[in-house]
This record gives structure tokens, C-alpha cells and sequence, in this order.
């Protein structure tokens, strides 16, 4: 059974979430996920580029990675000189994107993402970044129970491993009414 999409009375405005892409790839699974994410970079680049041009706000979400003094700035300077800069410098976070730091796997535990896109009247998030099947996932079902209808282009997050990936969109799909298309028929507004 196919769970229904939930619907906020906040308004269907949406924001463009980009999870986790200031990375600096020095962890465990780095190279698997890294593989991954090159065939989405320039994905996320495009609709970070789109959600400007038609004036959707744009909420980069990123682990803290255990230093609770660290910037936008700061965790984009360490990711840029991780092993990985090609993957981090071109999602640096434009001008006037929201930021919110996370200790955790979804973007709503303990950070004020939510009071946030009330603030903005925002209903609905497109999901982006990495990786599907923890973070995207976590997150996915955190917005479903708060009654946060979510979009997740299927080319525009990365995974580590090909099965738990698959597994976690057809959750989000089949058990939390997520929308799934690829980048270019995910409609951002």
C-alpha cells in the first residue's frame, strides 16, 4: 500500500535541501560514496542553479563532523581541502542559502530546520546530497511525520551501497508518499 503524501496548511512553497556535500571524504566508506556522488555533483550544481533562478530558497544541511564552533565557512574551507575538493567546489553554498549544522543523520534532529522553514512559509523540501540510504532516508521519514510532503530527485543523491540505495528510495516512495523523479522533472516550486 502506498502511503498518501502528506499535506501542510504552512503553504506549498518548497525549499531545495542540499544534505551533507561538504565532505572532506576521509571516512570509512569515503571512496565507495565518492564514486557515487561524481555523477551527482554536477545534478545538485544545476538545481541549486535552477532553485535561483526561479527564487526558491536553497537550505544547505551539513554534519558538524563533532566541532560545534564550525561556520558554513569553515566546514567548506575543510571539505575543499579534503581528498575530494572536486566533489565540494562546486556546492559551496551561494549567496543567501540558508544553513543549518547537524550532529546527526537527519536534517531535523535537534537543529531548527523546522522552525526555519515555517519562518519562510515553506511546506515542502526537495531532498538532495548524500547518502540515501542513511541521511536522505532519516531525514525523508523525519519530514513525513512532521507532515512535510518531500520531493527526492533519484540522480541527485548519492549513495554507498547500490541495494540499501534502492531499498531507501522505494521506502520513501511506497511507505512516506515521497516524490520521486529525476532532476529535471522535479518540480521545485
Amino acid at each position: 500500500m502506498r502511503a498518501v503524501s502528506p499535506r501542510r496548511s504552512d503553504g506549498e512553497a518548497s525549499a531545495l535541501v542540499v544534505v551533507d556535500m561538504l565532505n572532506p571524504y576521509d571516512h570509512d566508506d569515503a571512496d565507495a560514496l565518492a564514486a557515487n556522488v561524481e555523477p551527482v555533483v554536477p545534478v545538485i550544481a544545476a538545481l541549486v542553479e535552477r532553485a535561483r533562478d526561479e527564487g526558491v530558497e536553497i537550505v544547505y544541511v551539513n554534519d558538524n563532523y563533532g566541532d560545534w564552533n564550525s561556520s558554513s565557512e569553515e566546514l567548506a574551507s575543510r571539505a575543499c581541502d579534503g581528498r575530494r575538493r572536486d566533489l565540494v567546489e562546486p556546492l559551496i553554498p551561494p549567496d543567501g542559502a540558508s544553513f543549518v549544522i547537524k550532529a546527526r543523520h537527519s536534517i531535523f534532529y535537534e537543529t531548527p530546520l523546522e522552525y526555519l522553514l515555517r519562518q519562510k512559509g515553506l511546506g515542502r523540501i526537495v531532498l538532495t546530497g548524500q547518502v540515501t540510504e542513511q541521511c536522505i532516508l532519516y531525514s525523508a521519514l523525519d519530514a513525513h511525520v512532521r507532515h512535510i510532503p518531500v520531493a527526492v530527485p533519484r540522480d541527485a543523491v548519492a549513495h554507498i551501497h547500490d541495494h540499501l540505495a534502492s531499498a531507501a528510495l522505494e521506502m520513501m516512495e511506497r511507505n512516506m508518499g515521497a516524490e520521486l523523479d529525476d532532476s529535471g522533472e522535479c518540480r521545485l516550486r
